[in-house]
């Protein structure tokens, strides 16, 4: 038997990675700007931010995506109405493909924020160093890790072509990422539970309230959870509140204390006990944290 190859595609290809931060920014934080001669996009996780590209002003809501072009100036800001959580990439990429990203926002879906965790779950493995820390302009290797700048590369590349798919309406090959009837069913519940306890972050639920309130099984449940997040959905509903309350106290509005009785709590010492177990840190030590990398200058 003989056989024939087929030369894969290379359509984008992304050789130098200058940055990967995950951003936990205070609801007064502002970035003066700069221009590279390099592509970044920043993404917008949580709450909203106010950006610029080049002269044009826009607004940058959750689950939306920005592109800047090599040497366009842009900056960002804080609107005042959320303490903004943000993912900021910046790579060299000299693929004609970039093109399709000039001068756009873009809306994002869970295949696509699926490989943005991909990216920063490795390059916390991958390099040293804090990913909030704006003012890290050098990304420092650990040498332990197998293949993780590979990985970067190979998630960041799909992350591009996917977006690409998704709003090329030319293209009759991408169906959202070719996800099969019980895939998609999958990601459907699985969006409307976390909805739920989205809008319910203020009370306290156990597992039976939410299978009730979302027509779920128990097993299915937690199978589900497990699958998508590595967690039981008590345990992503608790990450959930934590998450919150970092929000809360980077708005700086509240005390601990009435954090803890907004977000349900049933006392200030479970709360920071639950606050450290997730975060790594107490409420103090965060709040002291972020607001010391706030107050630094460029």
């Amino acid at each position: 038997m003989s056989y024939t190859g087929v030369t894969l595609d290379e359509l984008i290809q992304i050789k130098t990675l200058y940055s990967v931060h995950y951003f936990e920014y205070m609801s007064d934080f502002s970035f003066g700007g700069e221009s590279h001669d390099f592509w970044e996009f920043i993404y917008v996780d949580k709450g909203e931010v106010g950006i610029t590209a080049d002269t044009a002003k826009h607004i940058l809501k959750k689950g939306e995506i920005a592109f800047h072009k090599p040497n366009e100036f842009h900056d960002v800001t804080a609107t005042g109405y959320s303490a903004p959580n943000l993912i900021v990439v910046s790579f060299q990429c000299t693929s004609p493909y970039m093109s399709f990203f000039e001068n756009k926002i873009l809306k994002i879906e869970h295949p696509e924020r699926q490989l943005l965790a991909n990216i920063i779950l490795e390059a916390q493995n991958c390099f040293e160093g804090s990913l909030n820390d704006t003012y890290q302009t050098t990304l420092i290797e650990k040498h332990d890790v197998f293949a993780g700048k590979q990985l970067i590369r190979n998630y960041l590349e799909q992350f591009l072509l996917h977006i690409i798919r998704r709003y090329d309406h030319t293209s009759s090959l991408y169906k959202d990422l070719a996800k099969t009837p019980k895939a998609s069913v999958d990601s459907d519940i699985f969006d409307r539970v976390t909805a739920y306890l989205d809008a319910n972050i203020r009370c306290k639920l156990s597992i039976d309230q939410i299978c009730r309130a979302n027509l779920i099984g128990r097993s299915q449940l937690q199978k589900l959870f497990n699958d998508k997040t590595g967690l039981g959905v008590i345990n992503y509903f608790s990450k959930l509140k934590i998450e919150s309350a970092k929000e809360l106290i980077r708005m700086n509005k509240m005390n601990f204390t009435q954090i803890s009785e907004y977000l349900g709590y049933s006392s200030i010492h479970y709360f920071s006990r639950q606050f450290k177990k997730i975060a790594g840190m107490t409420p103090s030590e965060y709040a002291s944290s972020i607001k010391a990398l706030t107050n630094r200058k460029f």
